[in-house]
């Protein structure tokens, strides 16, 4: 049960991340080979680095699905990419959704493979964030990771804050769940409220004495 309920998890952040891959792809006006390659790098690529971190086996070497599955659903969004009025739209709201989730999988996945609090933390911010980072630099875009979005910092908080109830003795629902809607929340308000990080300013250089 344990290990089902991780594996759904990391079925709906794929799909997810999968879906704002091929949607950064079709306002590219990508051909199919463009869908598929941004779809598949972005829903697999978080994982895949965090597998990589920890020395486990890469999930998709072991669940080949998840790239078929991937190949699928860009196939789909390859036709269906003009329904939604707005795409950008659509992509930020489910990269937020996708966010949230990656986050406390990743994080959960670490914590089931022997690390410690500190380094679950740190994988459920790569396997959150990684996936967008490939998706913006294949698409051309300057990845939002370095920008001042809280984007980064709203999976660490999603993350730290599952991993922290855990260690309390919290039921693991009541875990992810807290865990999932605190960075949901937290990119959607800075989202919503325009919440950024403070940038670093420029000051005038001591004088030598």
């Amino acid at each position: 049960m344990f290990e089902t309920a991780t594996a759904t998890l990391d079925w709906l952040g794929l799909i997810v991340f999968t879906i704002t891959g091929a949607l950064v792809a079709s306002r590219k006006e990508m051909d199919f080979v463009g869908f598929a390659v941004l779809g598949t790098a972005t829903g697999i690529g978080g994982g895949t680095l965090r597998d990589l971190l920890l020395g486990a086996p890469v999930f998709w070497t072991q669940r080949p699905s998840a790239l078929l599955a991937c190949l699928g659903i860009s196939c789909a969004v390859f036709f269906c990419a003009h329904i939604p009025q707005s795409r950008y739209r659509t992509l930020v709201r489910l990269d937020a959704f996708g966010l949230a989730l990656f986050a406390v999988a990743g994080a959960e996945k670490a914590i089931q493979a022997g690390a410690g609090s500190a380094v679950a933390v740190v994988m459920g911010v790569v396997t959150a964030t990684f996936g967008g980072v490939i998706r913006d630099l294949l698409g051309g875009d300057s990845p939002v990771i370095l920008s001042r979005e809280i984007y980064a910092s709203a999976a660490g908080a999603g993350a730290l804050t599952y991993v922290s109830l855990a260690a309390l003795g919290a039921p693991r629902e009541l875990a992810l769940g807290s865990g999932f809607l605190v960075a949901l929340l937290l990119r959607a308000l800075s989202l919503r409220l325009g919440w950024t990080l403070p940038r670093y300013r420029p000051r005038a250089r001591r004088p030598y004495s």
